[in-house]
């Protein structure tokens, strides 16, 4: 388990399978996330969730976001995991809208970065979103990621933004932020 201040990332459990059908679903979600809502059966999503927990894929990490009380809000994720290069892509979603603009991303975003940052040997970790989602742009500008460049995918325009190893001290110094504390559970 890694702890923020207003969040704690864990490890995706089998629990989680109903929340997360429901967000991927969802179509404003879905529209914010770049992708086409599920069209799949709860049963074949099912199949498919127990097959990611029992065989994790070893380039990427999927997290579950619960609030300090304990209840799953959304997840995240660093994937795209390049030792060599010592890069990976962030990935999130808070999926309660009860938690959207309340400071629950980005301490989850910057919960994650410095774990990455303290605990790997990640040097680099870049994301992309929308280019019109500025709820997004503003919790990644607030974590210290900086705009590198765009891109067009799949009839979709995306800001590029990176956060890199030997910004991040300096960066969280000059937020006046101490690191989350990490606790394994």
């Amino acid at each position: 388990m890694i702890l923020g201040k207003k969040v704690r990332l864990r490890d995706k459990k089998l629990a989680d399978v109903r929340h997360d059908y429901a967000w991927q679903s969802d179509v404003e979600l879905s529209r914010l996330d770049a992708v086409a809502p599920l069209k799949m059966s709860f049963a074949q999503y099912l199949a498919d969730y127990l097959l990611e927990l029992r065989c994790p894929c070893s380039s990427r990490r999927l997290l579950a976001i619960e609030s300090l009380e304990g209840k799953h809000i959304g997840n995240c994720t660093y994937y795209g995991i390049d030792e060599a290069r010592g890069e990976a892509e962030l990935g999130i979603m808070i999926g309660d809208r009860d938690y959207w603009d309340n400071g629950y991303g980005s301490d989850a975003v910057a919960t994650l970065v410095g774990y990455n940052f303290r605990q790997t040997k990640i040097k680099r970790i870049y994301l992309k979103t929308l280019e019109d989602n500025h709820r997004a742009q503003k919790c990644f500008r607030k974590c210290r990621f900086v705009p590198y460049g765009h891109r067009a995918r799949d009839g979709y325009r995306f800001l590029l933004m990176e956060v890199r190893r030997e910004q991040w001290p300096a960066r969280q110094k000059e937020k006046g932020a101490a690191s989350p504390a990490k606790r394994e559970g």
